[in-house]
């Protein structure tokens, strides 16, 4: 665990041992989900100098790029698509490395890398390996060696140097300053506390309760629920200063939470639950909470999570995210680049027209 520790930049933390080991640990990845741990590691000496986390895959299930179409396609001609080889963090649409290397050994290690996942393709019968939401460098790296690289995008906060939440409002344009104000009176007219826990304070009754409003989403919105409340707790035990964890509560009892997990620079909303609908607590809790803990600890970027235009009202602005894919049948490169290239103007588009809706003012944006 610390020499893989060791190779993670910034204290990411869903690329650290103990959150990858927890979701292994706890079940949260395997057969019954579709994602197979085989990460690779090269050493030197003994000694570990580089990392890729890799699963087979089974299915597309929490990946959060989406290639139900490629899927079709291979179907359609008498082939399986899967499995496939990911390198990612599973269900966890949030940027880092994925290659974790020791300094100056990057462009030897980045090489084996791609050679070994290209074979294990071929050992497997699986139909590609695929690069989600790599770091800059890996994507370079990915890009100048042919793969196909597709963009999609992602709403993230950046810090201008606030002091309070107030700088932060002072920014906005009149109407959206407003909006957010009218959205967070509302949660504290309608009664309800917000407590700000992490590792330390968050009591076994407190990730009970998450773990109840965590389940509860999935049952009715999206089926199948991969986390759970061993996994909270080890991560919560393992690295307790990088864990947010908002807890919702109305008479007496807690009724909603947001979790959220911490680097050196960077905050990443994670998941959400509510057993109560209460006007306007979904923002509160998922956004203007972890706004508020970024400008108190000095972090740069908030990163709420996938999809969702109306976080651009709220302060969010439009990003663009990246992915590589390698592909092993020869016939599907050429119309595979085809769609990624169609692909990547449409969401250079998209995201052109949503930065013409930004939260801030003209004289500040």
């Amino acid at each position: 665990a610390a020499e893989w520790n060791a190779l993670v930049t910034e204290n990411h933390p869903f690329l650290k041992h103990e959150f990858l080991a927890a979701m292994e640990t706890h079940g949260c990845v395997g057969e019954h989900f579709g994602w197979l741990p085989m990460h690779l590691a090269l050493y030197r000496q003994d000694r570990l100098v580089a990392a890729m986390p890799l699963y087979r895959k089974l299915n597309s299930y929490g990946e959060f790029v989406f290639d139900h179409a490629w899927e079709e396609a291979w179907q359609r001609v008498g082939l399986s698509y899967f499995p496939k080889l990911v390198s990612a963090i599973p269900y966890t649409p949030a940027a880092g490395a994925r290659m974790l290397i020791q300094p100056g050994m990057e462009e030897a290690c980045r090489n084996m890398f791609l050679h070994t996942a290209r074979e294990l393709v071929t050992e497997y019968g699986g139909s590609g390996v695929h690069w989600l939401f790599p770091e800059t460098a890996d994507l370079a790296f990915l890009e100048a060696h042919g793969l196909v690289i597709r963009n999609d995008c992602q709403f993230h906060w950046q810090n201008r140097g606030y002091a309070a939440f107030d700088d932060f409002l002072s920014g906005l344009s009149a109407r959206k300053r407003k909006n957010i104000r009218r959205e967070r009176r509302r949660v504290a007219e309608a009664g309800v506390t917000l407590r700000r826990l992490n590792g330390h304070t968050a009591s076994e009754q407190d990730w009970a309760d998450f773990t109840r409003f965590y389940n509860r989403l999935f049952d009715e919105k999206w089926g199948m629920a991969t986390f759970n409340q061993d996994f909270f707790q080890a991560v919560a035990r393992a690295m307790p200063d990088q864990v947010l964890l908002v807890l919702a509560d109305f008479e007496g009892r807690s009724i909603a939470g947001a979790l959220m997990f911490a680097s050196d620079t960077r905050l990443y909303g994670r998941h959400w639950g509510c057993t109560e609908e209460i006007d306007s607590l979904h923002f509160e809790a998922c956004y203007y909470q972890g706004i508020e803990y970024c400008i108190e600890n000095g972090l740069q970027v908030f990163e709420p999570g996938a999809q969702g235009e109306h976080k651009v009202a709220r302060g969010f602005n439009p990003v663009k995210t990246a992915s590589a894919h390698w592909v092993a049948e020869a016939g599907f490169v050429k119309p595979i680049r085809r769609f990624a290239q169609m692909e990547r103007r449409s969401i250079g588009e998209y995201i052109r027209q949503l930065q013409q809706q930004t939260a801030y003012r003209k004289d500040n944006s």
